[in-house]
């Protein structure tokens, strides 16, 4: 009935509730999970998960968050060849992410910028969707999705906590937007108002397990279960009956990233 566009399963704190976190996604009625590869070095333990349960799949990205010597560096090439692998549906998590730049100068973030142009370009090589990380850096993030073509492959901007200008620029890119446990947060009336006006055709919902967890569970480790409360509130903002939203979300979901093995479309 649901679908969970967004999760970390094999983050510390869930892999090892792997079999309890399962059983829980369907007593919840969460039929499937899109976990999030955020480093080259965890692509193997990502991937092995979709391999391994039928009702997972994998991408392959690394996080902008993530840098430093221990971390590879993505390139077009290998991006490529690991998307090709079965059950691995998009290419990120990647994106801008310029919340923790310190001392650091705009100038400063150039290896973010090119990170994500490198996931760009191996998105519309492999013609799959992009998940999109973007955070106090939308309008750099807007503008490089334009410049290399990110609109020829769509995507999905994740965990979306940015301004209803931000959507509507995504949206008319051809991306989707992913709501998660944020917009049950008292403060985010802002975020509920964007819910209310994106399309429900072109809304995700997520969990980015293990965070973000929606009240009344805000403060406790996160999983695919709760992705519901996140649909009744979407459904709340919208209009609708809970069971629309998991309806419309779930095709939402197959007509991007197609996990029937079809290539995916822009919506």
């Amino acid at each position: 009935m649901f679908v969970d566009s967004h999760c970390h399963l094999n983050f510390p704190g869930l892999r090892e509730r792997l079999p309890e976190i399962l059983q829980a996604m369907a007593d919840a009625q969460v039929e499937r999970a899109l976990c999030i590869c955020t480093t080259m070095e965890e692509f193997e333990a990502v991937h092995a998960l979709a391999m391994a349960h039928d009702n997972l799949w994998a991408t392959v990205g690394v996080h902008p968050d993530n840098e430093g010597e221990e971390i590879a560096e993505p390139d077009v090439a290998t991006l490529v060849a690991w998307g090709r692998r079965p059950r691995v549906l998009a290419v990120g998590e990647t994106g801008l992410d310029y919340y923790r730049i310190g001392e650091r100068s705009h100038a400063d973030m150039h290896w973010q910028r090119e990170r994500l142009r490198v996931h760009v370009r191996a998105a519309r090589e492999l013609t799959r969707p992009l998940v999109i990380h973007t955070r106090s850096a939308s309008a750099d993030t807007l503008a490089i999705l334009r410049e290399e073509g990110a609109d020829q492959v769509g995507g999905v901007f994740h965990c979306f906590t940015e301004t209803r200008e931000v959507a509507e620029a995504a949206l008319d890119m051809g991306f989707h937007i992913s709501f998660s446990g944020i917009m049950t947060f008292k403060t985010a009336q802002d975020l509920r108002d964007v819910a209310a006006f994106v399309p429900l055709d072109r809304c995700l919902i997520e969990t980015d397990s293990p965070y973000l967890a929606p009240v009344p569970f805000r403060g406790k480790t996160n999983t695919p279960a709760l992705v519901p409360y996140v649909a009744a509130e979407l459904a709340r903002v919208q209009g609708v009956d809970v069971q629309e939203v998991a309806r419309r979300t779930t095709a939402n979901f197959d007509r991007l990233f197609h996990p029937d093995g079809v290539a995916p479309q822009v919506a």
